[in-house]
C-alpha cells in the first residue's frame, strides 16, 4: 500500500541567459522527485503516490509524467514493474550504479591497471586513518567478522578475489567519506577481476593467507585503538607491496585488457 507522501511543488527552471535552451516540464517533474529522493523525503521501497495524484499535483498530462518517471528509471533511482498496480517504487542505488559507466570511461581514455591500482594505494590508507579517528565498535566489529567469517569462507571456497575486495571495499565505507566510498566502488571491478586472474590456477597458499589475515588483524587492531597514522602505515605499506605483486608482468596492461 502506498503511503501518503507531501509532495514538494515543482521545481522551476533556473533563469538562463543566451541559447541555453530551458528544461522541458517532464524534466522538472524528475528534478523534484529526485529532490525529494536526496532529502529522504521519498525513501528505499517507498512507492511514489498514484499517478492520477502527481497529475494533479504537478498539473502535468499522463505522457509528461511517466516520461519523467522514465528518466528516473534510466538514473536507477526508481524501479518500474510493468503492469503492477503499485506504481514506481523507490530505489537507492549505490556504487555499482556509475562502477560500469566509469569502467568504461577507463577503457575508453586507455587508463592502465598500474593506474588504478595506485589509486586505490592512495584513497585507501587516508580512509584507514579516518577510521581509526571517528569510527565506531559496531565498525570495527564488522570488519573483525568479515576476517573471522567471510575470509576464512573464501580461502575454503577459493573465492578470496572478491572477499579480499569486499573487506578494503568496506573498511572505506565505514570511514564515512561518502565520496571516497564512490570512487572505490568505480574501481572494486577492475581490482576484483584483476586478483582474481592471479591467483586463478589454484588455491591461494596457506601461507600466504595466513599473511593476510594476520596484515588485515593489524588494521583492525589499530583503528579500534584509534592510531589513525599507525593504521595508515601499516596500510599503505601493505597497499604497496600488494600492489608490487599484483602488478609483476603487468607493467603495460591497460583496463581494457583486464575488463574484456
Amino acid at each position: 500500500m502506498t503511503k501518503p507522501v507531501n509532495l514538494a511543488p515543482m521545481m522551476v527552471p533556473t533563469t538562463t541567459s543566451g541559447a541555453i535552451r530551458s528544461p522541458k516540464t517532464a524534466e522538472l517533474v524528475a528534478r523534484t522527485l529526485r529532490r525529494m529522493i536526496v532529502d529522504g523525503q521519498l525513501n528505499e521501497g517507498d512507492f511514489l503516490p498514484h499517478e492520477v495524484d502527481l497529475m494533479a499535483h504537478f498539473q502535468v498530462s499522463r505522457p509528461t509524467l511517466r516520461e519523467a518517471v522514465r528518466v528516473l528509471e534510466s538514473e536507477r533511482l526508481v524501479e518500474v514493474r510493468r503492469g503492477s498496480r503499485t506504481g514506481a517504487r523507490i530505489r537507492i542505488p549505490g556504487p555499482e550504479i556509475v562502477a560500469r559507466p566509469a569502467g568504461l570511461l577507463l577503457e575508453l581514455s586507455g587508463t592502465s591497471l598500474a593506474e588504478v591500482m595506485r589509486a586505490r594505494e592512495a584513497i585507501e590508507p587516508a580512509a584507514a586513518e579516518m577510521l581509526a579517528d571517528t569510527g565506531n565498535a559496531e565498525a570495527f566489529d564488522e570488519l573483525q567478522s568479515i576476517i573471522d567469517n567471510e575470509l576464512k569462507d573464501a580461502y575454503e571456497n577459493g573465492t578470496m578475489a572478491q572477499a579480499t575486495v569486499w573487506f578494503h571495499r568496506r573498511m572505506i565505507e565505514l570511514s564515512g567519506n561518502s565520496a571516497m566510498a564512490m570512487i572505490a566502488g568505480m574501481l572494486n571491478e577492475i581490482a576484483e577481476r584483476h586478483i582474481a586472474s592471479t591467483i586463478h590456477d589454484g588455491p591461494m597458499p596457506r601461507s600466504q593467507y595466513t599473511k593476510l589475515i594476520r596484515l588485515y588483524q593489524k588494521l583492525v587492531d589499530l583503528v579500534r585503538a584509534g592510531d589513525g597514522a599507525e593504521a595508515a602505515a601499516h596500510w599503505q605499506r601493505h597497499m604497496k607491496n600488494s600492489n608490487q605483486a599484483l602488478l609483476a608482468g603487468h607493467e603495460n596492461t591497460r583496463v581494457r585488457d583486464v575488463m574484456d
